[in-house]
């Protein structure tokens, strides 16, 4: 008989022993599958929720750092003009942007109109509005604007802006469908911006076309012509399939960016840096020079992976003047879904102690087998066995009860998973870093993400990488916790034992 049908013959024979030996694993199997399953899942949250914030980057001041480093500056020397280290330069956004990580990139120019006449949209039931006609101008150096590129509005009537409206600082702009329907404007048309805006200044610098209401606060008013050269739709965010929450911050904050986008005119940056000079010369009686100095640049850029964010990230911070730094969308991750990073955490721990602890359980239950079958050991042994068929046989037995308790463990550890992530979804511990659990992105693009889209992409099921995770780290460890056992049997003398 050779050592594969003893090692078969020994576990039907000692059921008692080989019992206690499935139990022993499948127990430890059924954490282990269960901290996989929690593990293969948060990475998985982490992934689809990353994909869907979108891989996009932006500069932005550090102002945290630079707060603390200046906290002991005097006060007067904190309020003089060249305090705030400076944004940096067009010249170091294009330097970023030829990396081979982005795939386009721009930086815009941007500035804010109030009219008289000129109709900003709000929602058709009242529930919110800006109490005035307020619109957002956006420039920017490409003839398809990067909210464009990137699937947030869609050109539905007219050709847009061209080369020449971007590099002849021609008057062209972008409208919504819905401003556009709300002030009966169609692609071509003249469009005179009736702007007015509110300043405080002394009562001796107000000119005759100014209305005064209050001391010192005067109403200035004048003309600016357009043109429509390509009317918009915002592409709204498909709700389908999606929890149903009742969450009215969530809500709010998504009414809110809407409107925002609606109310947002697309022109070139030489449109905006022009339109800047002429409002600040009627509000400020700014110079031109002056106004040339104070232009400021939001980059974007938008990379080719997800996967480039990190590397991304150390290459062009190395470009950046001190204080500034690259932020992107998938920063906020850790704040909405820390309750998930900590899962994950909290699943590798389990993951290690549990294996650790396997096997040395594992490790002692055979050994202690083994000392009861100290006997048969030595009569293979005696006659003439060689030790590798006897440690071959132990090995085999110790795999064969282990495979089947770490299979069945596969389908209850991934159970007991996700009834563990089901009770700690109910409760605070998932709670997100931020308020009301929305992701605000500054100046990048927004995605109202929440932490129940979070929550939906969490789902603890078989897959590939979960099975083949599982059984590595299954076998792998009872292959380990045989280690004593072998050693057991290495030092084993027949004579001895036969006496």
């Amino acid at each position: 008989m050779n050592f594969w049908q003893r090692a078969l013959k020994s576990i039907t024979r000692r059921k008692g022993k080989s019992f206690i030996l499935f139990l022993v694993v499948f127990v430890l199997g059924n954490v282990i599958a269960g901290a996989v399953a929690i593990q293969q899942s948060t990475a998985n949250v982490e992934r689809e929720t990353k994909k869907k914030m979108g891989n996009v980057a932006t500069v932005e001041m550090d102002y945290e750092r630079f707060e603390k480093e200046t906290a002991d500056v005097p006060d007067e020397e904190r309020y003089s003009e060249d305090f705030y280290p400076m944004p940096p330069g067009v010249d170091v956004y294009d330097q970023i942007g030829e990396m081979s990580y982005v795939k386009y990139y721009d930086y815009s120019n941007m500035s804010y109109v109030e009219t008289k006449k000129l109709t900003a949209y709000s929602p058709e039931d009242g529930s919110m509005g800006m109490g005035g006609n307020y619109f957002s101008l956006k420039g920017g150096n490409l003839t398809e604007p990067l909210d464009m590129r990137e699937g947030l509005i869609k050109l539905v009537e007219g050709e847009g802006l061209t080369d020449k409206d971007i590099n002849e600082s021609t008057n062209a702009v972008l409208v919504s469908k819905e401003v556009a329907e709300a002030n009966n404007l169609s692609v071509g048309d003249q469009l005179v911006w009736d702007i007015r805006s509110e300043v405080y200044m002394d009562n001796s610098e107000s000119e005759d076309d100014e209305e005064s209401e209050d001391s010192g606060q005067q109403i200035v008013t004048f003309d600016y012509p357009v043109t429509i050269a390509g009317i918009f739709s915002v592409i709204k965010k498909d709700d389908s399939g999606q929890s149903n929450s009742s969450d009215s911050a969530q809500e709010s904050n998504q009414a809110w960016m809407l409107m925002d986008q609606i109310n947002t005119f697309y022109a070139s940056n030489n449109f905006v840096k022009e339109f800047s000079k002429v409002q600040m010369e009627k509000l400020w009686g700014e110079t031109s020079e002056d106004i040339d100095e104070e232009q400021y640049y939001t980059p974007m850029f938008v990379l080719h992976s997800i996967d480039d964010v990190d590397a991304f990230k150390q290459e062009a911070d190395a470009l950046l003047p001190d204080y500034y730094k690259i932020v992107t969308n998938t920063d906020q991750y850790d704040q909405i879904a820390g309750g998930f990073n900590r899962l994950g955490v909290i699943a590798n721990y389990i993951v290690i102690i549990a294996s650790i602890a396997a096997m040395f359980i594992i490790s002692l239950v055979v050994l202690l087998f083994l000392r009861d079958r100290k006997q048969e050991l030595g009569i293979y042994l005696s006659l003439g066995e060689s030790r590798g068929k006897v440690i071959g046989q132990i090995v085999i037995e110790v795999l064969l009860v282990s495979a089947a308790a770490l299979f069945i463990s596969l389908v209850t550890g991934n159970l007991l998973g996700g009834a563990v992530s089901n009770t700690l979804m109910q409760s605070d511990f998932m709670s997100p870093q931020v308020d009301n659990g929305m992701v605000y992105y500054g100046s990048l693009m927004s995605v109202d993400l929440n932490l129940n889209d979070v929550k939906d992409a969490y789902q603890v099921n078989f897959s590939v990488s979960y099975i083949i995770t599982y059984l590595l780290l299954g076998l792998g460890t009872v292959l380990l916790s045989a280690v004593l056992p072998l050693l057991y049997i290495l030092r084993l003398n027949p004579k001895k034992i036969m006496m």
